[in-house]
């Protein structure tokens, strides 16, 4: 962990109330502005002591007061929240054939405009940390930041990841020369790194900034060149025993199918995805089907991007609006079986595909209504996300900070023992 960050919270390293500052900073973190008596709780604190807290961070600069909370009768309370920029964080989201690269903050502030570069997801770490070093030291220094304002790096990915072990066993699989990946990424930054399926900082991002705030049983679909799905139950973010929840996309769907890039034949993924909707477009094309989509190039025909085809549809092209209905009605079929395993009150759709928006949420609820018990799907509500297609970014500075802060917190309990 990055002592030098955080240390100069305090100027007496034998502080009693170390451990409550930083434990005050996460909740703050992560409930935003609060009043005392909502810290009082959380703590488990009396009103005078966490107000010696909350005036010791305040005069150190952390903490300042902003705006007044609601109040049945009487005086509002005072609401406290962390001062921007007290915590950055470097957010990498690697996707299947670029890399956006930024850095938030802890009142989730884009400190750094969200830079993509072409840099695609590889099965070898060596090519990849390669180019990726150069371009983040770039990044970096036209920035004017340095490793040592940032509390550590949280990166996204596809991929069955175990967080706790810091690998990916769908990616980056060659040269590990006994090192595990987030270990690799350690290196090459010189920075703590966590390291997360993409899906499930889709969900945080909802869950902190979207339409699953506030809410308890929700699921995430991502739909982008895969499928994934992240599980907020219970009002908790479930990943399952390894993180390796929620792979809906490699669920049996078709007989005797495609073969999926997973080995098996008819995966969900092989007939309502963004490679799946790329690859039956350029077959179609091929064949001579009319299209505004024969006027690609061929490199834009080889890998024909999901907002091609979103953006013909919208232009009225019916061999467009055909294949997003097709992916609508598979995916219908999917989000049929979810909804009567997990009873959720909101499905929320993001990622590429979910930009098609009515193209594929008719025939989906068509789908729903065929293949799904009526009283189960009446209790459900689905909604495309409205946070946009960086969103992803704000779930992994969500989880990385708060990951980051609880290992802080741990090493120093250690150090004052």
């Amino acid at each position: 962990m990055n002592l030098n960050l955080l240390n100069h919270l305090i100027s007496d390293c034998n502080d009693k109330q170390l451990v409550y500052k930083h434990k005050l900073i996460k909740h703050l973190f992560n409930l935003g502005a609060s009043s005392v008596s909502t810290l009082c709780e959380i703590m488990e604190m009396s009103t005078p002591s966490l107000l010696k807290l909350l005036t010791g961070l305040i005069d150190g600069g952390w903490i300042e007061k902003k705006g007044y909370g609601q109040s049945i009768g009487g005086r509002k309370p005072d609401l406290y929240c962390l001062k921007d920029k007290k915590i950055l964080i470097l957010c990498i989201d690697i996707e299947l054939f670029h890399t956006k690269i930024t850095i938030i903050d802890n009142n989730y502030n884009f400190i750094l405009d969200v830079k993509t570069i072409p840099l695609p997801i590889s099965k070898s770490r060596t090519d990849f940390f390669s180019l990726l070093n150069t371009q983040l030291q770039d990044i970096l220094k036209s920035a004017n930041i340095d490793h040592k304002q940032l509390i550590g790096c949280s990166v996204g990915m596809p991929g069955l990841i175990d967080s706790e072990k810091g690998e990916n066993y769908s990616y980056f699989l060659n040269d590990g020369k006994n090192i595990s990946l987030t270990g690799a990424f350690e290196k090459i930054l010189n920075i703590p790194v966590v390291i997360q399926n993409d899906v499930n900082g889709s969900s945080m991002a909802e869950f902190t900034h979207g339409m699953a705030r506030g809410r308890k049983n929700v699921l995430v679909l991502l739909m982008d060149w895969g499928v994934g799905l992240g599980i907020i139950m219970d009002g908790k973010l479930r990943q399952g025993t390894c993180g390796f929840s929620g792979e809906l996309g490699h669920m049996p769907f078709v007989e005797n199918g495609a073969l999926c890039y997973c080995g098996k034949h008819g995966c969900l993924e092989t007939v309502a995805s963004g490679n799946a909707l790329s690859e039956m477009a350029r077959e179609g094309i091929l064949s001579g089907k009319n299209s505004m989509l024969n006027n690609l190039s061929n490199e834009e025909l080889e890998r024909i991007e999901p907002a091609l085809i979103i953006k013909a549809a919208n232009k009225g092209d019916q061999y467009a609006i055909q294949l997003l209905s097709n992916v609508g009605t598979h995916m219908g079929k999917g989000i049929a079986v979810l909804i009567q395993l997990f009873n959720p009150e909101l499905i929320i759709l993001s990622g590429k595909i979910a930009g098609a928006k009515q193209y594929i949420t008719l025939p989906m609820q068509q789908a729903i209504n065929t293949y799904c018990m009526t009283q189960i799907r009446e209790k459900t509500t689905i909604v495309s996300s409205e946070l946009g297609e960086d969103s992803r970014l704000l779930g992994y500075a969500a989880s990385g900070i708060d990951q980051f802060m609880e290992a802080f917190i741990k090493k120093v309990k250690k150090l004052k023992k």
